[in-house]
């Protein structure tokens, strides 16, 4: 395994972040596996060198923090490892039980700790953007974990540029602590996040950590356009993947990652994986998979490194996406809703 630091933090992580979404009870997701099945998961990404481990409190409405920490607590060293989790997703069905207000912010930490049984999380990241609460209270509640020393570093996931760039001058004009991670949708198939977001991160210092850098297995190349076909229960249920991907040229994307890991002798997910591995600006991405085989593949493509050509090769189908992965409102919407708040 290779390591790096988290952006400009000092805290040194994997070059691959174990992502724990697919770890629950079968109730949230159809395809996620329960506690038993996972336990093999976690000693191999042990075993492997990874030291990162990522999941949030709506992931199986916090089933997946209790498998997290309970194979962690038993196979790993609370100093040795980094623990991610998140917070904004709904948790109940009452208005206070999500979103980024202070009251659910701390509440919503609180109970991640007692569901991963630590005494603190490393790095406790606003799961989307809340358009109903300012943002000076959600950066004061989370400033307010750091110093409280419930939470080490802050990060954020999935938004506008213009978003991160305001929380982030924000956090600095007062003081608070600043994101130090950005987790968003990126991958060979969706790159939308080159033309501002990574740009932004560059150039702040701020760890890029995507989600779906494998596209969900679709550049594997065993996804169909019939819903409902493919050889995992994740392939036949993941109606999520049908909305970020499935276009045509998406297809000419995944034939060239399947004929380059052909001419390699390795797999299609081995190369998309090396490719966002050199991406600029990637620290860790976040990886997660339901059999111990593609762990396997995806542990070993940390050493693959890819030519220019081959490089230049998997990025020339691309053709622009519409933005998908958070919500994105029109100018009209917004003011509406800040109306609304007001």
């Amino acid at each position: 395994m290779q390591y790096t630091k988290l952006g400009k933090s000092g805290i040194t992580v994997s070059r691959i972040c174990l992502g724990c979404m697919s770890y629950g009870d079968g109730k949230w997701r159809e395809w996620t596996i329960g506690a038993e099945e996972a336990r093999e998961h976690f000693a191999l990404a042990l075993e492997a060198g990874v030291n990162f481990f990522d999941t949030a409190d709506v992931y199986s409405n916090g089933v997946s923090e209790e498998i997290t920490g309970r194979w962690l607590g038993e196979m790993a060293a609370r100093d040795d490892i980094v623990v991610a989790t998140k917070v904004c997703g709904p948790m109940g069905p009452g208005p206070n039980r999500r979103g980024l207000s202070r009251k659910h912010i701390i509440e919503a930490c609180e109970n991640s700790l007692r569901r991963l049984k630590m005494d603190y999380i490393d790095l406790y990241q606003i799961h989307r953007w809340d358009y109903t609460t300012p943002l000076e209270e959600t950066l004061e509640a989370l400033d307010a974990l750091v110093r409280a020393g419930k939470v080490r570093y802050v990060g954020a996931s999935s938004m506008a540029a213009w978003q991160f760039a305001k929380a982030l001058f924000t956090a600095k004009e007062h003081g608070w602590h600043r994101f130090v991670s950005m987790q968003n949708h990126y991958n060979l198939i969706y790159r939308e996040e080159e033309r501002e977001m990574i740009p932004l991160c560059i150039d702040q210092g701020v760890a890029v950590i995507p989600w779906s850098p494998l596209a969900r297995g679709f550049l594997e190349g065993n996804r169909t356009r019939t819903p409902g076909e493919g050889p995992t229960k994740r392939a036949q249920t993941d109606q999520i993947a049908r909305t970020l991907y499935f276009h045509d040229n998406d297809y000419e994307i995944a034939a060239v990652a399947q004929r380059i890991a052909k001419e390699r002798g390795v797999t299609p997910t081995q190369i998309a994986c090396a490719w966002i591995l050199q991406a600029p600006g990637v620290t860790a991405p976040v990886v997660g998979a339901t059999q111990t085989a593609h762990l396997k593949q995806i542990f070993a493509a940390v050493e693959i490194k890819l030519t220019a050509e081959e490089v230049a090769a998997l990025e020339k189908p691309y053709r622009p996406h519409p933005i998908v992965g958070y919500e994105h409102p029109s100018p009209r919407q917004m003011v509406n809703s800040s109306r609304e708040f007001r």
